[in-house]
């Protein structure tokens, strides 16, 4: 009869008592100086007053040499290419994103301490503090992907929150952003004319509906005679093309001094002879240097734009151009002469997978404001014209 208790995770009995086997190897490694490769972190363990067997040894020695350099129970997840985001809500509560909506899984930790530990170590390995008078980071850990962590008291809960994005070495190709239904059936010959067209487009969409890997796969698709320089806030774009440079702004230190932000990236960027300027994100005043990069002769240049959707595009560069200073007419008459158009991605509400939504052309109206008209929709069967589709063509 079930008790009603969920098993433990793989290792657990292995690991009885293993904050403080940990603690104690911990401080072998580092009385010895000796980095926690595998054969090291066994040996470790064997000098240890425990009778484990080569079994017990060997994989004890792995949940170890995760808790010390990888994400311990998280490390699978993280080794799994369908899995996007890494959720953790509490010790018994880790979900995953594999491109078809969040999903439980069964991976527990001992405690909110064991949670606490890990993304302290985390935050120590990307440089930044997490502690109880700075109750949150948001960091690039060093095999790229993005970590966010939050304690108590700001996660209510009492259990310290802990997300993790995972970046990808490799772009997909457009092929396989077909064959998964991102892009419609023959969508790929369009996305390519507008690389050719050297037309300037921003990617929007909401949280996770794969802007970044979208744009990653299409800067994959540029000439590779252009030089491509990327401005980002973190770095997560990995197109595949011979010719990138990156940029990535700088956070404030401990006493608050040495911040970079996109602003002055952007300024820098322009210097550096690019034929395509990219930023991994709009998301602040950074957007007013580059409308103003894409009105004097920066064609191709591309970005991505969080929005709810395609029509709300102009509304949210207006809020950002606007915290930059710049007046409502002037981003208007800038936006109509610098983008050409827009990209839009959503979550299928049935399957929660990425798709194309629609790709939307910019027009100015008779007041002077630049409106998004739909050009081409999301089908199974292919992009579905729409009423600016001549005007996309005739861009073409």
């Amino acid at each position: 009869m079930s008790t009603g208790h969920r098993p433990p995770r793989p290792g657990a009995r292995t690991m009885a008592g293993a904050a403080e086997l940990l603690d104690r190897v911990r401080r072998r490694l580092v009385e010895d100086e000796a980095e926690p490769t595998p054969a090291r972190v066994a040996s470790a363990l064997r000098g240890q007053d425990r009778l484990l067997g080569d079994a017990a040894v060997l994989s004890a020695a792995r949940e170890l040499r995760f808790e010390l350099v990888g994400a311990g129970p998280l490390q699978p997840l993280l080794a799994d290419p369908e899995i996007t985001d890494v959720l953790v809500n509490g010790p018994d509560q880790v979900w995953v994103d594999r491109g078809r909506g969040v999903e439980r899984t069964g991976i527990r930790f001992a405690g909110p301490e064991e949670v606490r530990r890990l993304a302290q170590r985390m935050a120590a390995v990307a440089g930044r503090r997490l502690d109880d008078a700075r109750p949150w980071a948001d960091a690039r850990l060093p095999d790229g992907t993005r970590m966010h962590a939050v304690l108590p008291p700001l996660a209510a809960s009492g259990f310290p929150y802990l997300s993790l994005r995972v970046v990808r070495p490799r772009a997909f190709t457009l092929e396989e952003l077909t064959a998964a239904g991102t892009v419609p059936p023959g969508g790929a010959r369009l996305l390519r004319a507008v690389l050719r067209a050297r037309l300037s487009f921003l990617i929007s969409g909401g949280t996770g509906t794969g802007k970044s890997t979208l744009l990653a796969t299409l800067l994959g698709e540029a000439d590779p005679g252009e030089r491509i320089v990327l401005v980002e806030d973190s770095a997560e774009l990995r197109p595949s093309h011979p010719h990138v440079v990156r940029l990535e702004s700088r956070p404030a230190n401990q006493e608050g001094a040495g911040e970079i932000g996109l602003r002055e990236l952007v300024r820098q960027a322009l210097r550096m002879r690019p034929d395509r300027l990219v930023i991994g994100e709009c998301r602040g005043e950074e957007v007013r240097e580059l409308l103003a990069a894409l009105n004097t002769g920066h064609e191709g240049g591309c970005g991505t734009l969080h929005a709810n959707a395609a029509a709300d595009v102009p509304a949210r560069l207006e809020a950002l151009a606007v915290a930059a200073g710049l007046p409502r007419a002037a981003l208007h008459s800038q936006l109509a002469a610098a983008l050409s158009l827009v990209v839009h991605l959503a979550r299928d509400r049935a399957t929660g997978r990425r798709r194309i939504a629609e790709i939307r052309v910019l027009e100015r109206t008779a007041e002077g404001l630049v409106t998004t008209v739909p050009a081409a929709r999301w089908s199974p069967d292919g992009f579905v014209e729409e009423a600016g589709w001549p005007r996309l063509e005739a861009a073409l």
